[in-house]
């Protein structure tokens, strides 16, 4: 059972969830280095590289796991590989 309406509803959770976390961080990452009179600009610019590249790798793992599961070789949509 890999598409059916239960999946795409927490498939679309999630994605609200990973969206939500990530402007979270962008919001308070410069507030918090304020308070150690940082400048936050080269430091928040690579911040947000890392959480564009987290996304990313997320992104890529998981169409990768769809294909498998279009290919009935994975069996599942599991978040972690299988042993």
């Amino acid at each position: 059972m890999c598409f059916s309406l239960e999946w795409v509803e927490q498939l679309l959770i999630w994605l609200v969830i990973v969206g939500a976390i990530v402007a979270i961080l962008r919001l308070l990452i410069p507030w918090a280095l304020s308070f150690f009179g940082f400048n936050p600009g080269p430091i928040m610019q690579i911040i947000n590289i890392v959480i564009g590249a987290i996304v990313v790798i997320f992104v890529i793992y998981f169409v990768f796991a769809m294909i498998a599961c279009l290919s009935s070789m994975g069996g599942g949509l599991s978040l972690f590989p299988r042993h």
